[in-house]
């Protein structure tokens, strides 16, 4: 039975399908957060389980089966989406017994004797990415098939669902309307399975939904279309009104769910949120403003034209990441509720019961009060500063420097010694690490300007393991070191 048909549907079928798909998956009613780990100095799980509880939190995705952090997730209450990555596939898509093994280690282990309530798995990361051409478009499938004849095995497939988290350009429309959406032509024939497959199995379909990136992808994009204050002039679809990005996304894809005969398989938001530095739209006002806008219309639960009705969705992400790669451009690294130490980036109401604030990590120990930094009697024309820069960026993190960032603003010296001192925090404070010939020197005086914070790295169970403290005398290519000099000089 389709959900909706044409401009018509009956709000009594609504009701009962979108009960009917709560049941199925068995999922809390509250936001989910992305729990990523690719960070140089990750907080500890159980610090950041109890971060998720202080923030009333229930649900938590995961991109791989870490079992540290399902050691942690244990007995909390909390539902669990746990993840296996892309580099996984093939070795799952040609083995049902290693996807017998995967199983009996990440997930029936944990369900069975360890008390951590997973409800999915997510087979893949956004598989089908243009950028990725096709390198999964022939695995993910018979991956998909094993993980979920191993769950079957297991006797988890009524409790512990299969789904694989798409990007959204997975599909597409031919004009600005929803109601002209349809699968991407070239994976057409291969996401007509997942989701026939996905429905067979009472399974949800998972897509990561970024406004923000329909916004830094094209210049002319309405910035306020990206939000959801009511843009205007609206589109009209057939009677239906789309007055932000989100709501005609999302609904692009219900319709080429529906013209295929899924019309009322159920849509988890596996990632959504917004950036805060490393792009001139990407700061804590935007954050912050996309963000709570999207948790009211959440906690409403009216849903979308196409999709009225509460959403499921889990909110990208908790904390920020210093060591994902920036290939997709330097916002990559800041979409935390948090800054890596666990502190709140700004207000944000969850609908919890705690209040309309976030609640920090508690118990994070930083290190000392210090910082790198340009010495000032250094000679800015000393042909070794360039490549040090360059260096302390390639090994640390610089995606806070730049046009319309949030250290967009300092001079030359200011930028030099950001570099610098991110490379010295990521190193755990080293004095090697500050050994930048003839310009570096350690200060105990905060050098950080305004909006422009140089942190403190924090102390974690393996401090000193992260470094990448190596010779300042490597040889660069003249394009790094064309670079670096236009970004900072």
């Amino acid at each position: 039975m389709e959900l909706m048909g044409g401009a018509k549907f009956s709000s009594c079928v609504v009701v009962v399908v979108v009960l009917f798909s709560a049941l199925l998956v068995g999922s809390v009613s509250g936001i989910g957060v992305n729990w990523g780990t690719q960070s140089t100095h990750p907080l500890s799980p159980s610090k950041v389980v109890k971060m998720l509880k202080d923030n009333g939190i229930q649900k938590v995705k995961l991109f791989d089966a870490d079992p540290g952090i399902l050691d942690a997730l244990k007995k909390s209450g909390i539902q669990v989406m746990v993840g296996i990555p892309n580099d996984m596939l093939y070795s799952l898509a040609n083995s049902v017994e290693a996807a017998e093994k995967w199983v009996s280690k990440n997930v029936s282990k944990h369900v069975s004797s360890g008390g951590v309530d997973i409800r999915y798995v997510a087979v893949g990361n956004e598989p089908f990415l243009s950028t990725y051409n096709g390198t999964y478009e022939a695995t993910t499938l018979p991956a998909l098939q094993n993980i979920q004849a191993a769950l079957t095995k297991s006797g988890l497939s009524n409790r512990v669902k299969v789904t694989v988290p798409l990007n959204a350009d997975v599909y597409q429309s031919s004009s600005e309307k929803p109601s002209d959406g349809g699968f991407r032509p070239d994976i057409n024939n291969v996401m007509l399975q997942i989701v026939k497959f996905l429905n067979d199995n009472r399974a949800p379909f998972t897509v990561n939904i970024y406004p923000f990136i329909s916004l830094y992808s094209d210049p002319n994009f309405p910035v306020d279309y990206a939000f959801f204050n009511g843009y205007q002039p609206a589109i009209n679809d057939n009677g239906r009104t789309y007055d932000n990005v989100f709501d005609a996304n999302h609904d692009t894809l219900v319709w080429a769910l529906q013209k295929n005969g899924f019309g009322n398989l159920p849509i988890i938001v596996g990632e959504i949120g917004w950036p805060t530095d490393g792009d001139r739209n990407a700061n804590l006002q935007y954050a912050q403003r996309f963000n709570q806008g999207f948790m009211s219309r959440y906690m409403s639960g009216k849903g979308t034209p196409m999709r009225p009705g509460p959403i499921d969705a889990y909110l990208f992400s908790l904390v920020d990441e210093d060591g994902k790669s920036i290939q997709p451009g330097n916002f990559e690294r800041h979409w935390g509720l948090f800054y890596f130490d666990g502190q709140p980036k700004y207000q944000l109401n969850l609908g919890s019961t705690r209040g309309n604030g976030l609640v920090g990590a508690s118990g994070v120990d930083h290190l000392a009060k210090k910082w790198c930094v340009l010495k000032p009697s250094a000679n800015l024309n000393d042909n070794q500063l360039a490549p040090s820069v360059a260096y302390a960026c390639q090994n640390a993190d610089c995606t806070s420097l730049g046009y319309g960032t949030s250290c967009g603003n300092l001079d030359v010296h200011g930028n030099i010694s950001f570099a610098f001192n991110s490379y010295y925090q990521i190193n755990d404070q080293m004095d090697s690490a500050c050994k930048f010939p003839g310009l570096s020197m350690i200060t105990d005086k905060d050098p950080s300007v305004g909006d422009c914070k140089f942190r403190i790295m924090i102390q974690t169970d393996s401090a000193g393991l992260h470094g990448r403290v190596g010779s300042l005398t490597i040889v660069l290519c003249f394009f790094v070191f064309w670079l670096s000099c236009n970004l900072w000089f």
